[in-house]
């Protein structure tokens, strides 16, 4: 099957906003045994929706398009689809009895413009959509164009997954062919190249799978993909011997999921003292359900009086070493676990940039991160490149990767 996702919203086309539902898409079709053959994003223009639908009719099977459902001036998928297939929109009652009740349960008036979402092409169907009110849109066969299916979702990520999982996969999964099966290795404190060059004998010996390589801000991904279950278990039990500590698991946990796992195993706490990250660690810990049975809490200790206010950390120590130091971090990761009664605690301190260190000689890049346990404090210093925003999300994750290895004894 011929498949093809398009993103709609002239706002995917600039820095404002980036196309993940395509990414999920391609992800859940995958699962099903299908490829996507074809993925667009494209702005709100008529004449180039037009265009581009009419070209995608031509070449594919199935065309899922997300966005511009919505009830304003500038969401017009439905509408163009309904042209280019010579389609008539008509009120649909049921639809429109939902979207009053969707106002109607949460005590809110409805703008007369969302009487728009309840036009429904007569020849397709509509989709329920419990979560908004945009229906989703299906033609199956349309008028013209014999064994086309065109799925029209809202671009709202979480109403779009909802639909595809509930209105759109059951329709698909008999289509399917076998089902493919994927092998997700996320591996820490690891540089894209490196980790290419130490597994290519690995990946040569289990050639006939599928391998992807997704380089990230201090982690990589290895991927791979079999109708075979029994070859992506063989590969995986190779992968863990080669990688070893390095691993920080297999499946589709983050390391934040795999760091609270560990705490929550093992009945432990941790906390966190940020400088330079300025509260990273602690949003994507607090960003996992679940994230208070091990985390405790913590402190964005940006400027020196914070660290010694918050973290406990003496104010003599600072003014003798500077806050960029490692005498300072390492204060600061016992100081905030004391503080707050934690088996752990995780400090980090740096210069993310884009100007020099003014207290001392920490160049641009420069992170010092420091972990207090049972055992004593580790310490361990790093430089990364990139702007200030790479530099502080390189550093958040090396440093709860750091965390990771300090837990699980793997210095």
């Amino acid at each position: 099957m011929r498949i093809e996702c398009i993103a709609i919203g002239t706002e995917l086309l600039t820095t404002l906003r980036v196309d993940t539902n395509s990414v999920w898409l391609t992800q859940r079709l995958a699962a099903l045994g299908f490829g996507c053959n074809r993925k667009t994003v494209i702005g709100d223009g008529r004449e180039a929706m037009s265009a581009l639908f009419r070209e995608a009719l031509d070449r594919s099977d199935l065309i899922v398009c997300t966005g511009g459902l919505g009830p304003t001036f500038d969401d017009l998928t439905k509408e163009i689809w309904a042209e280019v297939l010579n389609d008539e929109l008509i009120e649909d009652e049921g639809v429109w009895r939902e979207i009053q009740g969707f106002y109607l349960t949460r005590q809110r008036s409805m703008p007369v413009t969302n009487r728009k979402q309840a036009l429904v092409p007569a020849s397709a169907k509509a989709l329920h959509n419990p979560m908004g009110t945009a229906p989703g849109i299906l033609w199956e066969n349309p008028k013209g164009y014999p064994g086309r299916r065109i799925v029209l979702l809202p671009g709202v990520p979480r109403e779009m997954k909802n639909l595809w999982e509930t209105e759109v996969e059951p329709i698909l999964r008999p289509l399917a062919g076998p089902q493919v099966h994927t092998l997700r290795m996320l591996v820490g404190s690891a540089g894209e190249s490196a980790l290419d060059m130490r597994t290519t004998p690995l990946r040569e010996k289990h050639s006939h799978l599928d391998w992807t390589i997704l380089a990230g801000l201090g982690a990589v991904e290895l991927v791979a993909r079999s109708i075979h279950p029994a070859e992506l278990e063989a590969a995986r039990s190779d992968f863990e011997q080669e990688l070893g500590a390095d691993l920080v698991c297999v499946g589709n946990s983050s390391l934040e999921e795999s760091v609270l796992a560990l705490l929550r195993q093992r009945g432990e706490t941790l906390a966190v003292a940020e400088s330079m990250t300025g509260g990273l660690i602690q949003a994507r810990l607090t960003g996992i359900p679940g994230a208070s049975d091990g985390y405790r809490g913590g402190a964005v200790v940006y400027s020196a009086s914070a660290k010694s206010s918050l973290a406990n950390v003496d104010a003599g120590l600072i003014q003798t070493h500077g806050t960029i130091s490692e005498a300072v971090t390492r204060a600061l990761a016992e100081g905030i676990a004391r503080k707050l009664g934690t088996t752990w605690g995780l400090a980090t301190t740096g210069n993310a940039g884009p100007s020099e260190d003014r207290e001392g000689p920490a160049p641009v890049g420069t992170c010092l991160m420091a972990v207090w346990g049972p055992a004593g404090t580790a310490f361990q210093t790093q430089s990364f490149p990139g702007i200030r925003v790479d530099i502080q999300a390189r550093t958040a994750t090396w440093s709860m990767d750091f965390l990771r290895r300090q837990i699980q004894g793997l210095r």
